[in-house]
């Protein structure tokens, strides 16, 4: 079967890999002209790392990361966990994008990604969908899989208006630097005031990422690295986070990431006979809850397992796209439990309450 897969992030490449499993004949589509990864780390539950580990890939992606095992702080630093829970329900892998993706572009394989592709639309035939390009082009393809994120085109096409829109207030600043002197065990995850919330986590390699997400922020004004640090300061209290205060200011401007986060709203459809949505195409979420690129592996896993067991097609994306929209309604009641928890007790509660339901609920693929 061939397979067009739009998008060389993370989920599109984790996708590319997974089919080719199956024996599928695929492509990869990169509108950029190179495989870059947006961001500095990502966290990986051990849902997506079993899929890595039906790929190959498990053990080089556990040395490339620590783990993170994680508490949370109110910001004078007294630490929380919420009572009944096993502690590996705030453990995950962390790992620096740039080495992962670079990875995962290898397994997929490098013959098969094809750059400078910009994908425009599609034309969706009985036997076949045709694959249109900004140059005049078109690919013919037994199947087409959207995995080019929450400006995705695919989905344009597939779901007209459905454009990604802002999650009002929420932005975020982050970073990957030097390792320092600050604690090695990091501050996943402070809860400050004005709906604040940041830290920051040893990444591996002598990298330390720190981050910090405001909701309710406002319009921004300075650079980039003066309003990550006017929002950090609402972690800080009685010297509590100085080091994060200090690792920011160190930071060069050039290096911070700041981004107002979007949202993919919920779709009408996430198929048709033989065209597929994935990952944060279909349902791009606040990143609060750390677990989207964990989310678009499992995705990849479920659509490896109903393409290699049903010979036809559309009944497969049609069983996958059951299967990853209820759970997925499930993910945004977590995520707004969590956006709204007032300090970091409740915030605790609930995050583990999610990720206990995330893990132990799982799919076997």
């Amino acid at each position: 079967m061939r397979t067009v897969i739009v998008g060389a992030g993370l989920v599109g490449l984790t996708t590319a890999a997974s089919l080719r499993l199956i024996g599928h004949d695929v492509i990869v589509l990169e509108h950029a002209p190179e495989v870059r990864a947006v961001g500095a780390g990502i966290g990986l539950w051990p849902n997506a790392l079993r899929e890595f580990d039906k790929l190959g890939i498990g053990d080089d992606v556990r040395r490339m990361g620590d783990i993170v095992d994680a508490w949370f702080f109110d910001a004078a630093g007294n630490p929380e966990r919420a009572d009944g829970y096993d502690p590996s329900r705030y453990r995950f892998l962390m790992v620096p994008r740039p080495g992962l993706n670079t990875l995962l572009a290898e397994t997929a394989g490098l013959d098969r990604i094809r750059l400078d592709a910009h994908v425009t639309g599609f034309t969706e035939h009985d036997a076949d969908v045709e694959v249109h390009l900004a140059d005049g082009s078109s690919l013919r393809a037994d199947l087409l899989i959207g995995a080019d994120g929450v400006y995705s085109d695919v989905r344009a096409a597939l779901v007209p208006g459905s454009s990604a829109v802002e999650h009002k207030g929420n932005r975020v600043w982050r970073a990957l630097v030097p390792s320092g002197d600050e604690r090695p065990q990091g501050t996943a995850l402070t809860i400050g005031s004005n709906r604040t919330r940041g830290g920051y986590t040893r990444v591996a390699g002598g990298r330390t990422m720190w981050w910090v997400n405001r909701f309710d922020a406002g319009e921004s004004s300075g650079g980039k690295r003066e309003q990550a640090l006017r929002q950090a300061r609402n972690l800080a209290e009685d010297g509590w986070h100085d080091e994060l205060l200090a690792m920011i200011a160190a930071t060069p401007e050039e290096s911070i990431l700041e981004n107002q986060i979007m949202l993919v709203p919920e779709l009408s459809r996430w198929t048709t006979a033989r065209v597929a949505l994935i990952g944060d195409a279909a349902h791009g979420l606040s990143p609060h809850l750390a677990v989207g690129g964990t989310l678009g592996i499992e995705d990849a896993g479920v659509l490896r397992s109903e393409l290699a067991g049903e010979s036809d097609p559309a009944e497969a994306l049609a069983r996958y796209e059951s299967a990853r929209r209820a759970r997925l309604d499930k993910v945004r009641e977590h995520s707004v439990a969590i956006e709204y928890a007032d300090g970091a007790a409740e915030s605790a509660e609930r995050f583990a309450a999610f990720s206990d339901w995330m893990l132990s609920t799982a799919p076997a693929t």
